[in-house]
């Protein structure tokens, strides 16, 4: 008598509990069984990173100190970003990336390591060329400089750098400003370009680049009162950029225009 009661509350229980089984069956999210597919300003995106990343690169500094022992140690001085200027191994990057180092080392997308030696500098817009000599059979990257005089305020950009140390970070944005002057590190350094893409301590010396990929200007600076990026970023615009880098290549500096003028007493 007890096993038959039990039957009877086993099948009660079982009745109960089937009405509610298709509604938990319709509870769960059926899965996708096709294949997912970006957008086109997605794929865009994606195509401009894969086609302009390798040229872009991590730069970190060091300066040699002597130790107590006389023994001298290389001591980390910071570290920015760069782009491969030309095939013939030039990487430009901001020349506070390098002030006060006395060695530099360049990492490629790739990871290969290289060290690089200082080709000049014009403090004056923070622009530094530095000079890397890849082993034979290694093939360099060399990014498109476009021209940043034709930019127009709305249009999209975006930034690839190191901040904070972590490699071959994008950034989106829009050109926010045109023709700006901001206090760099020798002097007031004119026609900037501002940018809302986020640019971070290590992004310095990185490319801004337009949606084809060209670069428009080099990353400099934000302005921000904690320091983290605040939608504020300033990038030398890529005339000026292709101007000094040709003097400091050619001749190791920069050459400026100047009026001698004598005053008689």
């Amino acid at each position: 008598r007890m096993w038959s009661t039990w039957q009877r509350a086993s099948r009660h229980c079982r009745a109960l509990l089937r009405p509610a089984a298709p509604a938990l069956a319709l509870a769960i999210p059926p899965m996708a069984h096709h294949e997912f597919h970006l957008t086109k300003d997605e794929q865009e995106t994606v195509d401009l990173f894969e086609k302009t990343s390798a040229g872009v690169c991590h730069i970190t500094t060091s300066t040699r100190v002597e130790a107590f022992n006389m023994r001298a140690t290389d001591v980390p001085v910071g570290s920015g970003s760069g782009f491969v200027w030309d095939s013939k191994g030039h990487v430009v990057t901001n020349f506070h990336v390098i002030k006060d180092a006395t060695q530099a080392k360049v990492t490629m997308s790739d990871h290969s390591v290289f060290p690089a030696a200082l080709v000049g500098a014009d403090p004056e817009v923070d622009i530094a060329v530095l000079k890397v000599q890849p082993q034979q059979g290694y093939t360099l990257a060399p990014l498109v400089v476009g021209q940043s005089h034709s930019l127009r305020v709305g249009q999209r950009v975006f930034a690839i750098g190191n901040p904070f140390g972590l490699d071959q970070t994008l950034t989106a944005g829009i050109v926010s400003g045109l023709g700006r002057e901001v206090q760099g590190i020798a002097g007031r350094i004119r026609g900037v370009v501002q940018t809302d893409a986020a640019i971070n301590p290590g992004n310095s010396g990185g490319p801004l680049l337009n949606s084809q990929g060209q670069v428009v200007g080099v990353a400099t600076m934000i302005a921000s009162p904690s320091g983290a990026f605040a939608g504020v970023g300033f990038a030398v615009p890529a005339d000026t950029v292709r101007r000094v880098v040709g003097q400091i290549i050619r001749h190791g500096r920069t050459l400026h225009a100047y009026l001698g003028v004598m005053c008689l007493p």
